[in-house]
């Protein structure tokens, strides 16, 4: 589990997949037993108030993101501290994002991933350009689990997920390749 502190009342919290396993917060568990979830993300909150010494009470909004193949993202704001030491009321949102959004510093990274994943047959994807970094789309529809599987553990050498949405990155970046777009930088960057 990593900790961050971004500000005075918000941190986040990065579990990977094997943090996820060893702590059995399985898939099912958060689905079907709620009180176990529950009793599990108190005692990261309170780990997490240890080690990034903040004084947690009042309300705390917690945006809980799944990022597929990667872990989960678990960002907590504290909206009032005003209240009783002793009271704690979590106010919990969960998204999962199925299709792939990675983040690329240079766009030389992107012509070397699809070299690097050209024996996966991964033709699809869109490329965007926002705020500085170039972005690589793939949609939720790709191939069978161990290419997609083969694919994440390749873009994690190259590039970074992104708690971006594929909506925002669409609306407000610019397009640099709009269909097939590993294809086209292998064609073009031979």
């Amino acid at each position: 589990m990593r900790l961050e502190r971004i500000s005075s009342n918000k941190f986040k919290i990065f579990l990977t997949f094997d943090d996820l396993v060893e702590r059995g917060l399985t898939e099912d568990l958060m689905l079907e037993d709620l009180q176990s979830m529950q009793m599990e993300f108190h005692d990261m909150m309170l780990e997490a108030s240890d080690e990034l010494d903040i004084e947690l009470s009042g309300v705390l909004t917690v945006q809980i993101y799944m990022i597929q193949a990667q872990g989960m993202l678990i960002i907590v704001t504290q909206e009032d501290e005003d209240f009783e030491e002793d009271y704690l009321e979590m106010q919990v949102t969960l998204s999962e994002r199925k299709s792939l959004l990675y983040e690329f510093d240079e766009f030389e990274d992107i012509i070397q991933l699809a070299k690097a994943i050209e024996r996966l047959n991964i033709d699809a994807g869109s490329i965007y350009h926002y705020q500085d970094a170039y972005y690589l789309h793939l949609p939720d529809h790709l191939q069978e689990e161990h290419i997609k599987e083969d694919l994440i553990a390749v873009l994690s050498e190259y590039a970074t997920a992104t708690l971006l949405s594929p909506e925002q990155i669409s609306e407000y970046g610019k397009v640099i390749m709009a269909n097939n777009a590993l294809l086209q930088i292998r064609q073009y960057f031979k």
